[in-house]
């Protein structure tokens, strides 16, 4: 049976995720792999602990190939934007290294970590999708507004590395295909503190963005194996890098 590995799988959107899978997709074994309790699996659907160090996700590793996971697509809803002490900067004074070594840990180097986990995985008979969730913001060209300076950096960066290693894995597996998903803000906990800024119409459910996600990064005409990530927001327009 295909796999599709979701890591970061107890947020809202992976939960979603999951849900649309059993109900659109049940033909996947899906594996949730979360550093958070996961309080129910459907049909097909196994939890994995992790505490995303190099010794955890090793083990993670190992299962994979013990089980012989036939990869078909992975997704990493792994990301971070705020903590009880520190909320996106405004001005340059607002700038804290803790925070800023926070956010690029979760938003950028784990990530990378997990896609270093499935890498024995693939090779170049492997038909597979890889997802991070970026964000707009992390695009330089369209960065009018300033601020955020930490959470900007840290998804222009994990944009650069996806960038990095679709080049890599041109090489080593030609078939897989890296995708960074902009989602639109959405009705979770990492978007409540802004909500009220959001234009009418623009604030969009975890269910909603779990359908557009899969359906462009499974029923996507326009994916090209190119060597190149595909940098898409919600409705799949190419945001600019």
């Amino acid at each position: 049976m295909k796999t599709i590995v979701l890591f970061g799988a107890s947020s809202a959107i992976a939960k979603a995720y999951v849900e649309h899978l059993n109900n659109h997709a049940s033909q996947f074994k899906v594996l949730c792999v979360s550093s958070s309790e996961y309080s129910s699996t459907p049909t097909n659907t196994e939890y994995f602990s992790t505490d995303y160090s190099a010794q955890s996700l090793a083990i993670f590793t190992q299962h994979l190939k013990d089980t012989q996971a036939e990869l078909h697509q992975v997704i990493i809803f792994n990301g971070k934007l705020y903590n009880t002490q520190h909320m996106p900067e405004k001005k340059l004074e607002d700038l804290n290294a803790d925070y800023f070594n926070e956010l690029l840990n979760a938003n950028t180097l784990t990530p990378l970590l997990c896609l270093q986990s499935i890498l024995p995985l693939l090779t170049h008979k492997t038909q597979c999708t890889i997802t991070a969730l970026s964000a707009r913001v992390g695009s330089i060209n369209d960065n009018e507004l300033g601020g955020w300076y930490t959470y900007r950096a840290s998804k222009a960066a994990l944009n650069m590395l996806f960038k990095t290693a679709a080049i890599e894995l041109a090489r080593r597996a030609k078939n897989t295909k890296l995708i960074l998903f902009h989602p639109g803000t959405t009705d979770t906990e990492l978007s409540k503190p802004f909500q009220k800024n959001v234009p009418a119409g623009k604030l969009f459910t975890p269910e909603f963005v779990a359908g557009q996600l899969f359906e462009l990064t499974n029923n996507n005409p326009d994916l090209k194996l190119n060597g190149e990530p595909a940098y898409l927001d919600w409705q799949g327009s190419n945001i600019p890098w």
